[in-house]
């Protein structure tokens, strides 16, 4: 498993992730399917897609059906038909959320199940060996990932708490297993995202990984974090913007030099009726488009655009028919996947700017 840089314009990258299970070529969006499954979408459509990667969740699939039932089927890859890579996340952020149901010390987690109230703690090293065992491409470590806003001595805590837990996490991988990245935290705060930095690049991680963002803090400080966080990681390594985010977001953000993205926005707003298109957002259940017969995108070629007016996608979410919000979510999965092809597009032309520029401008003109 590596990484190559193939090419750079300005700090926008264009690379090649190798893995067990196939390339991945970057800058690259990695579908959410957090149990197993991308919501409302079967595995032969996203590869129609051209998805090259999706990511789970190892603290959902812990839960429910449990590891031991994955590891019969032969690894994730298999349980749930997907033959291409797979990145899962430690549920760091799942457990954290759990505010009232989880206490943390310097071995670990203990945290009460969301589904049943059964108590569990998990330990660094567990949580990557869970990993190993659903035969992850990509894995994460446990860190601890804290709110906006967050009391600076806190952040602190979290931190030292995250770096600690990277290091036990690092000693137990052995060569030629999955690639583990490290994650850097440190809230808002420039001195911690420094120093967290610092202390996670040497230990030479497989690559980077930017968390604690898209977490309530105002999009200007998210930008300031990720731009100086990305300064100080090191050039031969994949750099992941974790749980970022909307399409504008992640065009930013591929101006930074960020190779990895995911998010449960496009799958989420397609259930909900909403679209995202080269001109903006749209929202099928409203009035205007009851007589619409053109596509959701005309400059789109997905099956949904291609086959189905925003008229009669309207008309499925008002009759509540599963198959509105199934179309909707294919279409987002397919634009997001397309907006990252034309991005690695541009990079290799060293046109990146000219097509950040033309995206952004025809984009949020839609109601």
């Amino acid at each position: 498993m590596s990484f190559a840089l193939i090419h750079q314009d300005n700090k926008a990258r264009l690379g090649k992730i190798s893995t067990g299970h196939g390339d991945i070529d970057t800058p690259c969006f990695m579908p959410v399917g957090t149990q197993g499954t991308v919501k409302a979408l079967s595995p032969e459509e996203l590869k129609n897609c051209a998805a090259q990667i999706i990511l789970s969740n190892a603290y959902h699939l812990f839960l429910r059906p449990g590891i031991e039932v994955i590891k019969k089927a032969g690894g994730l890859h298999g349980f749930m038909s997907w033959p291409k890579p797979i990145l899962t996340d430690s549920g760091g952020y799942q457990i954290f959320s759990l505010a009232l149901l989880r206490k943390v010390n310097d071995d670990g987690v203990e945290f009460q199940s969301h589904i049943d109230g059964l108590k569990h703690f998990f330990t660094p090293i567990d949580v990557v060996n869970i990993q190993k065992d659903l035969a992850s491409d990509i894995i994460m470590p446990l860190d601890e990932c804290v709110h906006y806003p967050c009391a600076k001595d806190y952040a602190q805590v979290a931190m030292e708490r995250t770096i600690d837990w990277a290091r036990r996490s690092r000693a137990s991988m052995r060569p030629g297993g999955p690639l583990l990245f490290g994650i850097i935290q440190g809230a808002t705060y420039e001195d911690l995202r420094k120093e967290c930095s610092q202390k996670i690049v040497e230990m030479d991680f497989d690559g980077y990984a930017i968390g604690g963002v898209s977490v309530g803090e105002p999009k200007n400080l998210r930008y300031n974090i990720s731009a100086l966080v990305l300064e100080l990681l090191p050039q031969d390594r994949p750099r992941y913007l974790m749980g970022v985010g909307t399409p504008e977001d992640i065009i930013e953000a591929v101006g930074m030099g960020v190779d990895m993205f995911d998010c449960v926005v496009p799958t989420r707003y397609g259930r909900n009726g909403t679209a995202f298109t080269s001109e903006g957002k749209l929202t099928i259940r409203n009035a205007p488009y009851a007589q619409d017969f053109n596509p959701l995108d005309l400059a789109c070629d997905c099956y949904a655009c291609k086959n189905f007016s925003r008229a009669y996608l309207r008309h499925l979410f008002n009759t509540e028919e599963i198959l509105g919000l199934r179309l909707v979510s294919l279409h987002n999965i397919y634009f997001y996947l397309k907006l990252m092809e034309k991005a690695r597009q541009a990079i290799a032309k060293n046109q990146f700017a000219e097509f950040k520029k033309e995206f952004l401008s025809k984009y949020n003109t839609c109601v």
